[in-house]
């Protein structure tokens, strides 16, 4: 079972514009790679759970999800590589 649980973590890391593939790639610079698959795997099985738990098939939040989180984390990111930022909020739609 931990096997095939590595195996979906590896192959949802390397996913494009997906949580799983943006949490992995966040996680990777600071705790390294192989930790980071470790957090991958702990996520599917939490996100498993609570699917069977509540009976719902599963969302994908999308790679911009910790960016949408934190906005001024994302923002501090960018300053940091030199760019000048100001945060404003999005317009409403009706």
């Amino acid at each position: 079972m931990g096997a095939l649980l590595n195996h979906a973590a590896h192959a949802a890391a390397r996913t494009k514009g997906t949580y799983f593939g943006a949490q992995y790639h966040r996680l990777a610079t600071r705790i390294g790679k192989k930790k980071a698959i470790v957090a991958v795997e702990h996520s599917i099985l939490v996100i498993a759970y609570y699917l069977i738990k509540r009976h719902e098939m599963y969302r994908d939040l999308g790679s911009d999800y910790f960016d949408q989180r934190r906005p001024e984390a994302t923002a501090q990111r960018l300053e940091k590589l030199g760019y000048q930022v100001t945060l404003k909020p999005a317009a409403a739609t009706p």
